[in-house]
């Protein structure tokens, strides 16, 4: 029993039931909620840059053929644009099937007018160009202390092939990151050991803020979408996983912690440490977690494909728009590029989703008003699926790179093919 309860597993999922508990009889609690949520968040988010940093720069500074990299990046972005096209297209297909926004009355739905206005600013300022101009930091200090991913990322790969071209030289440097790469590691830790509590802060909010009622009007759509998430990791990720010979099963129950801190908190990057600490000791090479994990989160976003492309079909059933085929192959085209577009930026979803409309020109701007209600109830599955992808995705290429050691596992379960 003591075991048991000292196991983060149970303490996240007790904290999740205690929050919806809480949010449920205590509404005045959310702001506490909130602050507790958002700290722990923070303490995740402090550590993101510099664990990207040091795993990305040793990655690359010990792997000896530097055309690897290049091979490795290519194909971890070949299969993000493959797989979130198929995301993309299930997403439209399941949409059209249970055609969840065809009897729609919103009637009963409340629209927050200064959020919906925030969302079209933004959507406004999306330019590609610009997306790609941002890739590259104009100060590596600021990209460290706004957590851009993106930007450290390119710093990171730029940095690690400086010092692998110093060979024996740059040894001192690599010994020390490696040193100071498990320093942070273990401060992750240090923040794990309160996730449990964070994630209950995360789950109070949510319920206390916006309630179970707000759901009802919407039910269908959220169904919609967490059954085609569902399908789409036991189906398509599972296929996947089959073909490259490694358990889905396992890989989930290795995972499981991560699984539940994104579920409460709704925040995809409170995972992000551990996914890459868990995918090492699951047998990838660091090299390979450094460089697909970082890149995923604003490249392999199959949640939120998903929800962005059945988001859209149902506001045109919302608004008894006929979409041809090629309209929904245009929706699909456009979605590719906006996808990517506003990685890493708070509200994304909406924000793409705004600005897809806008580029379309068919369906009204305003109708994703509709969704501000429930989007918070929708983001943990976007996140759940965009974390699971990853962390495929990184599997994947570590196999078809012969950088993946099953000998790291216990029982050698991933020496055959295994589905669930």
């Amino acid at each position: 029993m003591k075991r048991l309860i000292s196991n983060l597993t149970f303490q996240v999922i007790i904290a999740i039931i205690l929050g919806v508990v809480v949010g449920l009889y205590f509404k005045g609690f959310a702001p506490t909620a909130q602050l507790i949520s958002q700290i722990f968040i923070k303490l995740i988010t402090l550590l993101i840059p510099f664990i990207i940093f040091f795993t990305i720069v040793l990655g690359i500074a010990n792997m000896s053929d530097m055309k690897k990299v290049g091979r490795v990046g290519g194909k971890a972005l070949l299969y993000f644009e493959l797989v979130t096209t198929l995301a993309l297209i299930i997403g439209v297909a399941v949409a059209n099937i249970i055609k969840p926004g065809a009897n729609f009355i919103n009637n009963h739905v409340k629209v927050d007018a200064a959020k919906l206005a925030t969302y079209q600013k933004a959507a406004s300022e999306m330019k590609w160009g610009d997306f790609i101009t941002h890739i590259i930091p104009g100060n590596v200090f600021k990209a460290f202390t706004e957590g851009d991913i993106l930007q450290i990322l390119f710093f990171a790969i730029l940095f690690g092939f400086g010092l692998s071209r110093m060979g024996e030289a740059g040894q001192s440097v690599i010994t020390l990151f490696d040193k100071l790469s498990k320093v942070f590691f273990n401060i992750m830790k240090i923040v794990m050991k309160v996730a449990p509590i964070g994630a209950f802060g995360g789950m109070a909010y949510t319920i206390s803020t916006y309630g179970l009622a707000t759901l009802k009007p919407l039910a269908l759509l959220m169904g919609s979408v967490y059954l085609t998430m569902f399908l789409f990791i036991f189906v398509v990720l599972n296929i996947t996983c089959y073909l490259f010979k490694f358990s889905l099963w396992q890989y989930l129950k290795h995972i499981k912690e991560e699984i539940l801190i994104v579920l409460g908190t709704s925040s995809s990057e409170s995972a992000l440490p551990g996914m890459m600490e868990k995918l090492e000791k699951f047998g990838c090479s660091k090299s390979v977690v450094g460089l697909v994990i970082p890149a995923g989160y604003s490249f392999n976003l199959d949640g939120t494909t998903i929800y962005l492309s059945m988001s859209t079909i149902f506001l045109a059933q919302v608004f008894h728009i006929d979409l041809s085929i090629e309209q929904q192959l245009t929706i699909i085209g456009i979605l590719m590029i906006t996808s990517k577009g506003a990685a890493g930026v708070t509200g994304s979803g909406f924000i793409v989703l705004t600005s897809t409309l806008a580029a379309i020109k068919v369906i009204p701007v305003e109708g994703v008003a509709i969704l501000l209600g429930v989007d918070r109830f929708m983001s943990e599955a976007r996140a759940i699926t965009n974390v699971i992808g990853n962390g495929v995705a990184t599997i994947v290429v570590a196999k078809s790179e012969k950088e993946f050691a099953p000998s790291l596992l216990k029982g050698g379960f991933l020496d055959s093919p295994q589905s669930i």
